[in-house]
Order: structure tokens, then sequence, then C-alpha cells
């Protein structure tokens, strides 16, 4: 499953230096709002489990900073070891899937907003590949677990519901 990731991610291609800048000049911006939409929602203790709004708003603070960097400087096993650690370590905290899939899908409304459409069409790729290996990023981080001797991330913090 990981070789299919990092094949993946090998054929994404870097943004543009304009492109990149232009993120650079609006994740602030984007992060703030997406964190508000975020914290309206009404399940949002089910996606970030008990007591872990903080945790999120720090989230979505760091996210684009590493979107910036890695934008800037691609290396596909950066990117999926990265997130491969993210979902780790937020899992353990009560973080639940569905967590990446409703506020990666914010970013993506919010950054169609606010980039142009040269920049959203370079970056966009990088969110849908975020999106759609969700499932991906699950299994593999399940697997790391039960290697560790946990049936599931809920073993460490419940369910978050």
């Amino acid at each position: 499953m990981k070789d299919t990731l990092l094949s993946s991610a090998g054929r994404l291609q870097s943004p543009d230096e304009k492109s990149i800048e232009e993120f650079g000049h609006k994740w602030e911006q984007v992060a703030a709002a997406g964190t508000l939409v975020l914290m309206a929602r009404p399940d949002l203790e089910k996606l970030v489990g008990k007591g872990n709004e903080k945790m999120a708003e720090d989230n979505n603070r760091n996210f684009p900073r590493f979107m910036f960097s890695l934008f800037s400087d691609y290396h596909p096993t950066v990117f999926v070891e990265t997130v491969l650690w993210v979902f780790r370590a937020y899992r353990s905290h009560g973080f639940q899937t569905t967590y990446w899939a409703a506020n990666l899908n914010i970013w993506v409304d919010l950054l169609q907003q606010e980039l142009s459409a040269d920049a959203w069409q370079q970056i966009y790729p990088f969110y849908h590949w975020l999106i759609v290996n969700i499932p991906v990023f699950a299994a593999i981080t399940d697997a790391d677990l039960r290697v560790s001797g946990l049936n599931s991330p809920d073993d460490l913090h419940g369910s978050g519901a």
C-alpha cells in the first residue's frame, strides 16, 4: 500500500513559483476562515474527539505551512511519511478519519474561492490526492497500530463520540 502511495505522490507536479507565492500570501486567511467553518460544525466533537478542538485549530495553522514548504521543495517521500505520521498522531488522540475528509473539503472550497484559476489548478491535485487516499492512510496506520499491539486508535482514547 505504501508503495502505491509513493508512486502516486511521485506523479504530482510541484506548483510553479507564482502559484506557490500566491498560496503563501493567502494561506493565513484561508486557515483562519477554515478554522471558523470547522469549529462551527455541530459534529466537531465526533470528528476530533472530546477536548481536541485546540489541537484541530493548531493543525489548521500548521497544515498550510507544511504544504507551502512542500510546494517549495517537493519530495513525495516527505509528503507520504508526514501524512502517515499525522494520521497516527492525531488518531491516537481521538481524531476520526472523517475529520480529514471534512477539513480537507473545507480547504478545497476556500482555496478554490481565494486562488487564481492557474494557482488552483496547480495546487488542487495535492489536496485531491490527500482526499482520495484517506482510506489508504487509515489502513496503513491501522496496520501500524496492530503491529504495536493495539486493535485500533480507539484503544488509546475512545471513539470521539
